[in-house]
């Protein structure tokens, strides 16, 4: 043998020597030698307690998962028993995490290109105490100490697949949420398939998605308090959070009841380390939408007791902000149906709802929570803030302008059928809801009635304390005849409502918007017919004495009745207001305040027929909205009609009066003349007896 093949001989013999004694004391080094110097180094850098407390060993095994000669290369597996972690400072819980037990392994080759690829890391009965203050201090937040802004960036990368886990506990004390939670996660001794939980359809969805949902692994326990109310919950969750694998979805399925609020889901979590999707069938009731606010902080009205069943995907990493999508749910609210699709995206400066929304079938009832028109005792179940005073008729019950601020909407809502009674028959509603920064409008609010429409432009700026509001209303083409469809008389009528409204006003509830109102109301009837029995149908039992006190039993024809009042500062007072009937021409003169809900009117007839009437004296309507007063004054019956004309004070609201003429059934309204005559400055002509 030459001199260099023998050189190269024994170089190459102590390398192997060398190799196999490194591999010999890596085999049989005692690990736990290094420990505290892992755990001084990791406190130091999260700036809190760490500690492994029992055995640190590396066992090298073949990766069976590898190919090829890969698979005869050992992989280090590390485990490491009973592992705690502090607290900050300023916590006075012992323990933020305690381990059992932890059990990785790191793939060797991959080191070599600088990458620590770590397929699954197996966690064994893990207990964490979460904490979280006022001032938004929280113990799950580590704090490092600033890199030198002139040092080299690491070209190290961590790649960690999945994380395995078995029975833990969790608690949460979130005093920026007012929330307290206690999580109970145990085995569920045999897997149950997600087929069987979500259903063989649904799992044939995801499965042609291209992804294999686990089983369902452990049960989920949690009671406590979330946003200070009341939540208990159970559930299913798998046992493996592929990390970097969203063909290996994780399923869901829970259900949780947050004070009178009742929550189900059943799905998958995909990319689960940054909570990067939701596919759920999320069902949820309740006594009011709007108790949703505090749990979600999406902004819904108070409503009836609902119910909905829908399809909720969540993206959470979008670039303009998370986004939720609640597509094709169907529901009720009180008795009415409810289907639709929202969109809800946390962008910034504010978080946006969008969508449309169905009801085939709506209760006008069901309508009444929007602006506190519910009795007390619903006001009560579903959590509204004020009580209606047993002597009030308006709506007391403050609107929440506090929340309008903190997301913008922009939602159609469309009802096809309004179901109420005989007595109004609204027929449809169609509206458009905008909200942004704080204002609310309703453009346009549309109601179908009697043949007609009702339509209505709300703005109302929740950004002013209090409340200022505007109104516009105008109503075309109520056919009376579908107006009283009970009252025989009035099926052959042509005759038509016809009305305008401009009212604005300042205030958090109707009833003090309406207090504070100013603006002008016009309405105009023609071709209809009136009697004691119309005013019983109507419900309007001061109508109905008045009525039988100027005509009897009797029905009466309605040539045209006009109405004209001036708004001011809540006080609405009549400029003119007239019944021109076959028999007597009747001026209704007085005062409606809406600010201390009073009535104060004078209703004075005159006759056009000989002794046709008997009252020789005016009547009366005065008092509460609720309940008004009628009686007869005790003064002699005057020319009325005389004294107005010969003030001047008719002309002017009647010209006004003049834009509300319309032909019905192609005849000339029978307002016009009336109307014409009082614009000219005449009374209209009438026979005294």
């Amino acid at each position: 043998m030459t001199r260099t093949r023998k050189v190269l001989s024994w170089t190459f013999a102590s390398l192997f020597a060398l190799l196999a004694i490194l591999v010999l004391v890596i085999v049989f080094f005692d690990w736990n030698r290094i420990k505290p110097n892992i755990n001084a180094k990791v406190s130091e850098e999260l700036h809190r307690a760490f500690a492994i407390n029992g055995n640190l060993a590396v066992v090298w095994q073949r990766e069976p998962d590898e190919g090829g000669w890969r698979a005869w290369v050992p992989w280090p597996h590390v485990v490491a028993q009973d592992l705690s972690l502090g607290t900050p400072d300023w916590s006075k819980a012992p323990q933020m995490v305690t381990l059992k037990r932890v059990e990785l392994r790191i793939s060797p080759l991959a080191l070599l290109a600088q990458r620590v690829v770590i397929p699954r890391i197996d966690l064994t009965e893990p207990n964490a105490e979460l904490q979280r203050l006022a001032d938004g201090r929280a113990n799950w937040t580590f704090k490092f100490d600033p890199k030198d802004p002139n040092a080299e960036p690491s070209n190290w990368v961590v790649d960690i697949g999945a994380i395995g886990f078995d029975k833990g506990h969790v608690t949460l004390d979130d005093r920026h949420l007012k929330s307290q939670l206690d999580v109970l996660i145990d085995p569920l001794g045999k897997p149950i398939p997600f087929s069987d939980i979500v259903g063989d359809k649904t799992a044939k969805k995801v499965l042609e998605k291209g992804a294999a949902p686990q089983d369902y692994a452990f049960a989920l326990k949690v009671n406590g308090q979330y946003h200070g109310q009341k939540l208990t919950g159970q559930g299913k969750i798998g046992g493996l959070l592929a990390l970097q694998d969203s063909n290996r979805p994780f399923p869901l399925q829970a259900q949780v009841k947050i004070a009178d609020t009742s929550v189900e889901l059943v799905g998958t979590l995909t990319d689960p380390l940054n909570l990067g999707a939701l596919d759920l069938r999320l069902k949820l009731a309740g006594t009011s939408l709007g108790n949703l606010y505090p749990l979600t902080g999406v902004i819904l009205p108070d409503t009836s007791p609902y119910t909905t069943d829908g399809h909720l995907i969540a993206r959470l990493h979008e670039a303009g902000g998370a986004v939720f999508r609640y597509e094709e749910f169907n529901g009720k609210i009180g008795g009415s149906d409810i289907h639709g699709s929202l969109k809800y995206v946390a962008s910034q400066p504010r978080p946006k709802l969008s969508g449309s929304l169905l009801s085939n079938q709506l209760l006008f009832a069901d309508l009444a929570p929007l602006i506190g028109a519910d009795s007390n005792a619903k006001q009560q179940a579903r959590g509204g803030d004020s009580k209606q005073p047993a002597d009030k008729v308006l709506p007391v019950e403050e609107f929440k302008t506090e929340r309008w601020r903190d997301m913008d909407a922009d939602v159609e809502f469309t009802g096809k059928r309004i179901v109420h009674s005989e007595k109004l028959p609204f027929n449809d509603l169609y509206t458009h809801l905008v909200l942004t920064d704080g204002v609310l409008s309703l453009e346009p609010l549309r109601f179908g009635v009697a043949g007609g429409k009702l339509d209505a432009q709300i703005r109302l700026n929740g950004h002013t304390d209090p409340l200022e509001g505007q109104a516009k209303l105008t109503a075309r083409g109520f056919k009376l005849k579908q107006l009283f469809p009970t009252f025989e008389p009035m099926k052959t009528s042509f005759g038509e409502l016809n009305g305008d409204a401009d009212i604005s006003g300042r205030g958090n509830s109707v009833a003090k918007l309406l207090g504070s109102a100013n603006g002008k109301l016009k309405m105009l009837i023609n071709d209809g017919a009136i009697s004691r029995e119309l005013m019983e149908l109507a419900g309007l039992n001061v109508g109905n004495y008045v009525v039988g006190k100027i005509f009897g039993d009797k029905e009466v024809k309605i040539n045209c009745a006009a109405a004209d009042f001036d708004i001011k500062s809540g006080l609405a007072t009549t400029q003119l207001f007239v019944f021109d009937t076959e028999n007597a021409i009747i001026y209704i003169d007085g005062t409606a305040n809406m600010a201390t809900e009073q009535l104060d009117l004078t209703i004075t007839p005159e006759s056009k027929g000989w002794r046709l009437i008997s009252l020789r004296s005016p009547l009366y309507v005065r008092g509460k909205f609720i309940k008004p007063d009628a009686g007869v004054k005790a003064v002699p019956l005057i020319l009325r009609g005389a004294g107005m004309v010969a003030l001047g004070v008719i002309a002017a609201p009647a010209a006004g009066l003049l834009a509300l003429v319309a032909p019905s059934g192609g005849e000339q309204n029978q307002c016009a003349p009336l109307l014409e005559q009082m614009k000219e400055g005449k009374a209209p002509k009438t026979v005294k007896g």
